[in-house]
């Protein structure tokens, strides 16, 4: 009886910690305030995932996020709501400090997924690995009006949302090219920082599949923002 009255009281004053910083009346650091907007720049947290998925549906808070994402993006018309795979509230991705092969279509909570991974995860694993940074990532697209490998009655794929992203590759500052499909089989320092970079990757993405996952991915790294949270 005693511990339910103690596990009463400190839901209850759980309770009122929340709606104290929900109301602004418990000062919290912006990293470690769940309704403060996400910081691009700012190290990951356990709160990350929860201020990506907000931007999911919030045009507003989604444009006052990109300002500290360093991306360089512009708004798309919502697609027509009678085709088969309408577009909302989506982004054209054209790149930041590193380049792109070509620019690609992204939710938004992709588009700044994307710019975590390329300020905590990408260059610091090629600092760690290369000693220089990568200037350009070679990628597959993000937005197909498909289902889950190509089936007839599967589902429809995160890349039908332009929630998902390929990546066959990498280039390096010296003009090296890391490629997902020759280097991942390998042992040598390509292979190193693929895997690394697949590792950090899970950090910033729901979804993250490797060639270890099957032979489907043996050539890019799909990176999305589904539901699920898979890490292979």
């Amino acid at each position: 009886m005693r511990f339910i009255k103690v596990m009463g009281v400190l839901l209850m004053l759980g309770g009122v910690v929340v709606v104290g910083v929900w109301r602004g009346w418990v000062p919290l650091a912006p990293e470690w305030n769940p309704w403060a907007p996400l910081d691009v720049r700012a190290s990951p947290n356990l709160l990350t995932r929860f201020k990506l998925g907000r931007l999911q549906g919030d045009p507003a808070l989604c444009d006052q996020v990109l300002k500290t994402s360093g991306l360089r993006v512009s708004h798309q018309a919502d697609s027509s709501a009678d085709v088969a795979c309408p577009l909302r509230n989506t982004l054209r991705v054209q790149g930041a400090e590193v380049g792109l092969s070509s620019s690609f279509l992204a939710s938004c909570p992709l588009a700044v997924a994307f710019a975590l991974f390329e300020r905590h995860s990408l260059q610091p694993a090629a600092q760690t690995v290369f000693g220089q940074a990568v200037t350009r990532v070679d990628h597959l697209g993000s937005f197909a009006c498909r289902t889950m490998y190509n089936r007839a009655n599967g589902q429809l794929s995160q890349h039908a949302s332009a929630n998902a992203l390929d990546i066959a590759g990498f280039r390096l500052a010296d003009g090296r090219s890391i490629s997902v499909l020759k280097d991942w089989p390998g042992e040598g320092t390509n292979a190193r920082f693929l895997r690394q970079v697949r590792d950090s990757a899970c950090d910033d993405f729901n979804v993250v599949l490797s060639p270890d996952y099957n032979a489907a991915h043996r050539n890019h790294f799909h990176f999305d923002m589904g539901r699920w949270w898979v890490c292979r």
